[in-house]
């Protein structure tokens, strides 16, 4: 085992889970410092109406990549599990696969995404002067497609063997580059969001680069062989079975998302200036938490190879301990600074620094329970529950959130902001109490089993 790979299977799990998260959470950190450096250059060269349009553009990219990037998980998953059960030829054929897979999917999603962006904008009610801003910066980003999942499924192959530290460095090296193009292309060329597309584009690209230079450098069996590059049957409907649940629940997901912001539109640009902006922070505290996110599914992933059911309930209880801290320091920082950080992004319109902070008062103070409900996500689809995840979802997050926006919304007393946000604490509470009972009983049934089988040996 190299030294950047963490022990899943018999390490001590809270340090070993914070020694996987902290990369993560980093890499998070870094990209999003880097993200927010690209808004500010947005926002002082282009002016609100520029930041209003690539704000408007993130539910609707969610929607067409996240059903891809739920295969990477199922990749990661199935990688994680074959792992933990020491079968180095399934590993080595998963590998293989899902690098192909992304490839193929990249270029499918480069197609789609040009072709459906501008009409989906429309649909979304995106604002007369932000709409063409935003149809040209989603035709850009998507034609980046293939490195961008190219570098996911890579990434989601290494941290799924406990290497967690390479996917951070190169996503800081990217971010790195990222901001330097976004000045030339922005301050220098004057490309406007097209210019902020293209440095995304070439910045996934060149980490891309480095995430398959790494696995075809690896001496173990992930190592990378081009000329074995192949669809293999027994991977693919492991990395299918597990990651297209995943990837539904993602994208149904992001569609509720997408009604929301379609809300959002309707409240006029500068409503949308200031919740894009609070977004970013809300994408934080996300990326804090998504490295318990990380760490559980992949934990849970490699004990469940190992048969090493009892420590399934440990991993979800630990991660869900350090969401929760993680979670709550970042909720007191943007409650109290939430003005000047919301000012970086739009320091022409106070107006909507405002109405940003009507986000950040509701959302960024309950996110906690975003995380709660994403651990339980993972923990399930860990141990191979991945299409009841997507239920539990889909019923607690877009059935709600829809049931929500169609009816109470729709009254003259909760036709507010406030009244629109309050559907995102209600449905993370939904559904993390439900998958959480859900996780218990599927791993109670796993360990009664496993004591039957010791008892008959």
């Amino acid at each position: 085992m190299k030294r950047s790979q963490i022990d899943m299977i018999n390490g001590r799990l809270l340090p070993d889970i914070i020694r996987f998260a902290i990369p993560v959470m980093l890499t998070g950190f870094i990209q999003m410092c880097f993200n927010a450096a690209d808004m500010a250059v947005v926002g002082r060269f282009c002016g609100s109406i520029a930041v209003a349009a690539v704000g408007s553009t993130s539910s609707l990219s969610h929607l067409i990549i996240n059903l891809f990037l739920g295969l990477s998980m199922g990749s990661g998953v199935t990688v994680a599990r074959a792992t933990g059960a020491g079968d180095e030829q399934e590993v080595s054929d998963t590998v293989h696969t899902a690098v192909l897979l992304s490839v193929i999917f990249g270029a499918f999603l480069t197609v789609v995404g040009i072709v459906v962006s501008p009409t989906m904008l429309a649909w979304m009610d995106t604002p007369g002067k932000a709409l063409e801003l935003a149809s040209v910066y989603l035709r850009v980003y998507f034609a980046g497609a293939i490195p961008m999942l190219v570098y996911n499924f890579g990434a989601a192959i290494l941290r799924a063997v406990g290497d967690s530290k390479r996917p951070m460095i190169y996503g800081i090296l990217g971010g790195g580059v990222n901001v330097v193009l976004n000045l030339l292309f922005v301050v220098v060329f004057n490309w406007g969001v097209a210019g902020v597309a293209i440095a995304t584009s070439l910045s996934n690209l060149m980490i891309a680069v480095l995430v398959i230079r790494e696995l075809m450098h690896r001496t173990d069996a992930c190592c990378l062989i081009p000329s074995k590059l192949k669809i293999h049957k027994t991977p693919l409907k492991s990395i299918i079975r597990i990651g297209l649940p995943s990837g539904l629940q993602n994208a149904l997901f992001a569609i509720s998302n997408v009604t929301i912001q379609s809300s959002i539109n309707s409240f006029g640009e500068e409503v949308l200036a200031g919740s894009s902006a609070a977004a970013n922070l809300e994408a934080v505290i996300w990326f804090a938490q998504n490295g318990f996110h990380q760490a559980t599914v992949n934990f849970c992933g490699q004990n469940m190879g190992a048969r090493n059911y009892r420590r399934l309930r440990k991993v979800a209880h630990v991660s869900l301990a350090c969401n929760t801290v993680a979670s709550a320091v970042l909720a007191v920082l943007f409650n109290l600074f939430g003005r000047q950080l919301l000012g970086i992004y739009i320091p022409d319109s106070p107006a909507a620094i405002e109405y940003g902070m009507v986000r950040v008062a509701l959302l960024c103070s309950t996110y906690v329970l975003d995380g709660y409900m994403a651990i339980m996500s993972n923990g399930l689809r860990g141990i191979g529950k991945s299409t009841s995840a997507m239920f539990v979802t889909l019923g607690g997050v877009c059935g709600f959130r829809l049931i929500w926006i169609f009816t109470v919304f729709k009254l003259p007393q909760y036709h507010t902001l406030t009244g629109l946000f309050i559907a995102y604490p209600i449905s993370w509470i939904l559904t993390f109490v439900v998958g959480y009972v859900w996780f218990m009983i599927a791993t109670g049934k796993l360990i009664k089993q496993n004591s039957l089988e010791v008892q008959k040996a």
